[in-house]
C-alpha cells in the first residue's frame, strides 16, 4: 500500500492502472476505455509500474 502510494504521487495514471488492473481485475482494453489513453499506453504504464513497484518493495525493510 505504501510503495503503491508513492507511486501514485510520483505518476498517478501508472498508479491507476495498477489498481484498475491488480485490484479491479479490468482487462488492459478496459483500463484504456477508462482512462481514455491506448492499450499500448497501458502495457508501457503497467510494465513500468510492476518494475518500478519491484524495486521499490525490494529497497523497503521487511518486516
Amino acid at each position: 500500500d505504501e510503495a503503491l502510494s508513492a507511486l501514485s504521487e510520483i505518476d498517478e495514471r501508472k498508479g491507476r492502472v495498477v489498481e484498475m488492473r491488480f485490484f479491479g481485475g479490468l482487462n488492459e482494453k478496459e483500463i484504456a476505455e477508462a482512462l481514455t489513453v491506448s492499450q499500448e499506453t497501458v502495457r508501457r504504464d503497467w510494465r513500468l509500474a510492476k518494475s518500478w513497484l519491484r524495486r521499490r518493495l525490494s529497497e523497503m525493510p521487511n518486516s
